[in-house]
């Protein structure tokens, strides 16, 4: 709890006793049991919470009986209860301007201030006349009827305006009644144990209805707006709405408490109190509000941060003062809900403020590098998370970094680059580029995606406008041996050598996803003109090993495979692997190239088999051994050259017969 009023006393000991209180500004008006009206003065001393309390005017015989006064300086007008009729008086003068013939017999009345369409004030009264309800407005200083009476079941005890329906408290039940046409009654609920009803008029066209020591808080059409009762520590006597406080008075305290949050902020213990502004006492207390700086401080060391946002946005500051101070707090309240353990909440908050994302990833371990993280500042120590909680924090943490990362996306564009974060703890660092934050937010992203949903990572990696931290993202890649996703990092940020090194080195192990040669192939078939030298160079082991899928990287039916200079891949192949001549097949001229291939080929052949007969025995007319040769020759061609096809074979046969033939 803290401080939000201080009770001063400003009259003790009157000698006559109080019936009713008004005040307005620097007035107070009392009505007495004796019929006498008394109007103070009262004026605060300078640099201290005392009074100087003057009595400026006393009129002694305003009425046998006065029930119930309002004040409404907007028209400079007294409204009284007196002897069970409605008077209007001159709020200076206390000379009276006009009765409500009508209303004779009244036993209560409420008043309800409202701003036309045209915004004009305009005061409207509700009279309880024993079971029936009088509707009045105030106009060229005369009360005229608003529309015809309503009956009601029971003499009214407590009743207040909420917009356009009254809430009125009868001995044992509320009942809520539109008066805006449809005249309808509905009945609320019972009233309770407490003797006398009670109903308070709220800020926002609401009311206050009390049930023993609950209070709930309805709106015009009588539903609760609020999820839970405020729950009094007795029932109470009277109730006056001071936002973001409530003030009841209970039979020993005047206690305050607060609707949203929920909480009890301070009780009061005072003698005997019977009302907030009328009773039958003879001392007045002053409820003084604690400076609202001060109530802010109290309410920050108790980590009561909402009720603090509300007492800053009411503050006299200017707005940028304001502006700060609400967002100060409000990151206090963010950092406070994550060590609560409510990271969604904290998330949501935080995704509101311009706060450094880092500041945010900083709650978090290991997602930060050290030396950055150490400059960071947190008002209180950060809590350690269990595994369960951390996973739990990632996921929120999770849902607020690819909030941000769609705005810098969407503003990466603008001619400004700079980022307009804030830190959370005022004096530490915040980071001002927006690619830079952005690398960040996607290498975190990444790491949180490793800790809860590794589906996730590819997809991140694969975007175009992926900003991850390459040496980072490496590290964590392979620590967690996510190889087939930093396959995908090293591709996406043109790094294809390291991609093949990891592929090759990977192809090796038994129980590696990316075991055996096939995605080498792939990705050498996707790399373009641009990248011939490494597809030469990491072509080499797939081509010696698995020859009939290593021609596949140049023969391929795909965009950047049919692309690939012709010419330069047929010199390496010939230089390298002249024994995988199927390839040469792909265009007359390299059918050229291959025929002088075997040529070259025959050639040899013959020299071999030449070298099994004398010289000179071919010149002697051995026509049939000559043929012999040839046949021989040419099946051992065949057998040479059986992989080609088969139109290849008959250009080479061709040749090789024209040859011999001749």
């Amino acid at each position: 709890m803290h401080d939000a009023f201080e009770p001063v006393p400003i009259l003790e000991k009157l000698p006559l006793q109080i019936d009713c209180l008004a005040a307005w500004e620097e007035w107070l008006l009392v009505g007495t049991k004796q019929g006498h009206l008394l109007l103070y003065r009262i004026q605060k001393e300078a640099g201290c919470n005392r009074f100087e309390v003057t009595l400026e005017k006393s009129h002694k015989n305003f009425s046998k009986k006065i029930q119930q006064i309002h004040v409404v300086p907007q028209f400079k007008i007294l409204v009284s209860l007196l002897e069970n009729n409605i008077h209007v008086h001159d709020l200076l003068t206390f000379q009276q301007i006009t009765t409500v013939s009508k209303a004779k017999g009244a036993t209560l009345f409420t008043c309800d201030l409202q701003h036309s369409e045209k915004g004009e004030e305009v005061l409207r009264i509700c009279v309880a006349v024993r079971k029936k309800l009088q509707l009045y407005y105030w106009k060229d200083r005369e009360f005229h009827e608003l529309q015809g009476e309503y009956s009601v079941p029971d003499v009214p005890k407590s009743m207040a305006w909420c917009k356009d329906s009254i809430c009125v408290g009868f001995k044992r039940d509320y009942y809520l009644i539109r008066v805006d046409g449809k005249g309808s009654i509905k009945e609320l609920f019972p009233t309770g144990k407490q003797l006398e009803p009670l109903v308070a008029p709220l800020a926002g066209d609401k009311v206050a209805v009390g049930q023993d020591d609950l209070t709930v808080v309805l709106n015009e059409d009588g539903i609760c707006t609020q999820k839970c009762a405020l729950n009094w520590t007795d029932i109470p006597i009277a109730m006056e709405h001071q936002p973001p406080y409530i003030v009841a008075v209970l039979p020993r305290y005047v206690e305050i408490r607060t609707f949203e949050p929920r909480l009890l902020v301070q009780s009061i213990e005072l003698q005997r109190p019977r009302f907030i502004t009328s009773g039958g006492n003879h001392f007045v207390w002053r409820l003084i509000p604690v400076s609202i700086a001060i109530q802010i401080q109290q309410l920050l060391q108790d980590k009561q941060f909402e009720l603090a946002l509300q007492l800053a946005d009411m503050k006299d500051d200017s707005d940028s003062e304001k502006r700060q101070q609400i967002h100060h707090i409000k990151n206090l309240y963010a950092f406070n809900l994550f060590c609560q353990k409510r990271f969604d909440d904290s998330m949501h908050v935080f995704a509101k403020l311009g706060t450094d994302p880092t500041h945010v990833m900083g709650l978090y371990p290991e997602l930060l590098p050290s030396d950055y993280k150490k400059q960071l500042q947190y008002p209180n120590p950060v809590p350690v998370l269990s595994a369960a909680e951390l996973e739990k924090a990632h996921l929120a943490l999770i849902d607020y970094l690819t909030l941000k990362r769609s705005h810098l996306v969407k503003m990466l564009n603008d001619s400004d680059h700079q980022s307009t974060t804030s830190p959370l703890v005022e004096g530490t660092p915040t980071i001002k580029s927006k690619k830079k934050l952005l690398q960040i937010i996607d290498t975190t992203l990444l790491k949180c995606y490793l800790h809860t949903n590794v589906a996730l990572v590819a997809p991140l990696l694969r975007l175009e406008n992926n900003h991850c931290h390459i040496e980072e993202s490496e590290h964590v890649l392979k620590k967690a041996h996510k190889y087939s996703e930093l396959i995908i990092l090293y591709e996406k940020k043109g790094l294809h050598e390291k991609a093949l090194q990891v592929l090759v080195d990977q192809s090796k192990k038994a129980n590696s996803p990316l075991k055996g040669h096939e995605r080498t192939v792939q990705y050498l078939q996707h790399l373009g003109t641009e990248n011939l030298n490494l597809i030469f160079s990491y072509s080499v082991w797939v081509l010696r090993d698995f020859p009939e899928d290593g021609l596949k990287i140049f023969t391929e039916d795909l965009p950047e495979v049919e692309s690939l200079p012709r010419k330069k891949v047929l010199s390496f192949l010939i230089e390298n692997f002249k024994n995988l001549l199927p390839y040469l097949t792909a265009g007359s001229e390299f059918h050229n190239c291959l025929i002088q291939l075997y040529c070259e080929k025959v050639q040899g052949l013959m020299k071999e088999y030449l070298s099994y007969f004398p010289p000179g025995i071919f010149s002697h007319g051995l026509q049939h051994v000559k043929m012999v040769f040839v046949r021989e020759l040419t099946k051992k061609l065949v057998v040479t050259l059986k992989e080609l096809e088969r139109s290849t074979v008959e250009i080479g046969l061709g040749i090789l017969h024209k040859g011999f033939m001749e």
